[in-house]
């Protein structure tokens, strides 16, 4: 099997999800134009965790994990199998560094760009959280980052896609829009 790409794909709002726009058609054609993988990890800008973590679980459950939003959204569900067997080798692959969960599931970092690439949602899917074990202002040093993706690389040549799902700036809710210049 070629070695699958690794993607970064800033998912922007939910309702992406439940749109047909030049965003969604473009998730659609990628997902024509990639290799079938084997399996998905998605690293979510969603959840955040005190370590990391991999989703480990058999069928990962639907997160709805925001709020406000028309009950259309609320109401998707993307039934993928769970990789439990490629989430335990992200966890030997790193010494355990990075360990398994059991109940987080699938947010809308994964389902909203994979109902897009993949509709069918038979690609087996697992999550793999963000570490922010020093604080929300001060999350893990780069370089933690940097080497933790580096013992994952190899689970591309096993046929997993590996997909960072976020955007560059996510916590919107610490922005001061009235005086845009002002730090956290």
């Amino acid at each position: 099997m070629e070695t699958m790409p690794a993607l970064f794909i800033g998912h922007g709002s939910p309702m992406n999800t439940v749109l047909s726009n030049e965003f969604t058609e473009s998730l659609a054609n990628l997902g024509r134009s990639l290799p079938t993988p084997r399996a998905i990890m998605v690293v979510s800008a969603h959840w955040l965790t005190q370590g990391t973590y991999v989703t480990c679980m058999e069928k990962p459950r639907t997160i709805h994990d925001f709020y406000g939003f028309p009950d259309e959204l609320y109401a998707i569900n993307y039934p993928s199998p769970g990789a439990p067997e490629y989430a335990k080798m992200a966890a030997q692959l790193t010494n355990e560094q990075i360990r398994c969960d059991n109940d987080w599931g699938l947010d809308h970092a994964s389902w909203s760009v994979l109902g897009h690439i993949y509709p069918k949602a038979d690609i087996p899917v697992f999550e793999m959280s963000l570490d922010y074990s020093f604080n929300e202002w001060q999350p893990k040093p780069l370089r933690y980052h940097y080497d933790l993706a580096s013992k994952l690389a190899q689970l591309r040549s096993n046929g997993v896609l590996i997909i960072g799902s976020g955007n560059i700036v996510h916590n919107l809710r610490v922005i001061d829009f009235e005086n845009i210049d002002a730090k956290p």
